[in-house]
């Protein structure tokens, strides 16, 4: 997505620069983790933590940028870099990492579509390299898709390998609605995605905001990433004003669970928030923005 926030960011980065010369603060839901500060990565759209790599999390710049991928400590210091060959960063607006078959793989969703133009979008799968060191890497196969009904934009990707699934959460509905696919393509054909329930009780801006800024507003409820976490019991959603937690109980589908309240929080002093990622271990998730320098917060939930 494009910058929005430019207007706030000399005061973020002095925050930002405070925050990090001091100890995390203590809080009951977030903590400052970490300070991304290479240049390389100032667009930040999509986190997810490798399943190869201790501590290690994989991020992405949005649209205008080369389509490429980046290793990084939880701290944000830079480990690696890898381009991807073959395809295009039209809009990439999330990542998410997974194991299948024994093997460990990310999912690049290249779905996001500002002006509402785009027919189909391509999610491309990667073997996560065994390896930080800079290189090339190949999609495994490409999920190309198209929306029932029309173009949406949609930031927000999850997986869900045990169903054989991937979730999609478009961004500018109200309610946001959710779409599944199959995380399987192995005839490269065109799939549709299957619009399989709405997200309930996304909180919404006050009235306070909506006068004093009503751009601001506009974007405050808008979906910009999700993600499962590892044992398959909560979908995490990320919005510009909230980081959401959709529990789901025992045999329950993904759709019923999203049809519940929310455990919800606001979102961290993160300017542009667009990246989540649940920690491989699943204790609690880090989130980062399309922002420079761009802080990480670890996020732990409630419930």
């Amino acid at each position: 997505m494009p910058r929005l926030l430019s207007h706030w960011r000399l005061p973020a980065i002095a925050l930002l620069l405070a925050l990090a010369g001091c100890t995390p603060p203590q809080l009951p839901f977030a903590r400052l983790a970490g300070l991304i500060t290479n240049r390389q990565l100032d667009e930040i759209s999509g986190l997810a933590a490798s399943h190869v790599h201790e501590d290690v999390l994989w991020a992405h710049n949005d649209s205008g940028n080369p389509a490429r991928l980046y290793a990084i400590s939880r701290r944000g210091r830079l480990l690696a870099r890898f381009d991807v060959a073959g395809v295009k960063n039209t809009d990439w607006e999330d990542i998410a990492s997974f194991t299948l078959g024994g093997k460990h793989y990310l999912l690049l969703a290249d779905t996001g579509d500002n002006g509402g133009r785009r027919r189909d979008v391509l999610l491309h799968v990667l073997e996560e390299p065994a390896v930080l060191r800079n290189g090339t890497l190949k999609p495994a196969w490409t999920i190309h898709a198209r929306w029932p009904d029309g173009p949406r934009d949609c930031e927000a990707a999850a997986v869900d390998a045990t169903l054989g699934q991937v979730l999609l959460i478009s961004k500018k509905r109200v309610p946001p609605e959710l779409f599944s696919l199959p995380l399987a393509n192995p005839h490269g054909r065109i799939v549709e995605a299957r619009r399989i329930g709405r997200l309930s009780d996304v909180p919404q801006v006050g009235a306070e905001l909506k006068q004093r800024d009503p751009k601001l507003a506009a974007l405050f409820s808008q979906v910009t990433a999700a993600d499962i976490s590892p044992d398959r019991s909560t979908l995490a959603v990320l919005t510009y004003g909230s980081v959401l937690f959709y529990h789901r109980a025992d045999g329950e589908d993904w759709a019923g669970a999203v049809a519940r309240t929310p455990e919800s929080h606001d979102v961290p002093p993160i300017p542009q928030a667009e990246a989540l990622a649940w920690s491989a271990g699943g204790a609690g998730l880090y989130a980062s923005g399309e922002f420079y320098p761009a802080p990480i917060f670890y996020i732990v939930p409630q419930q």
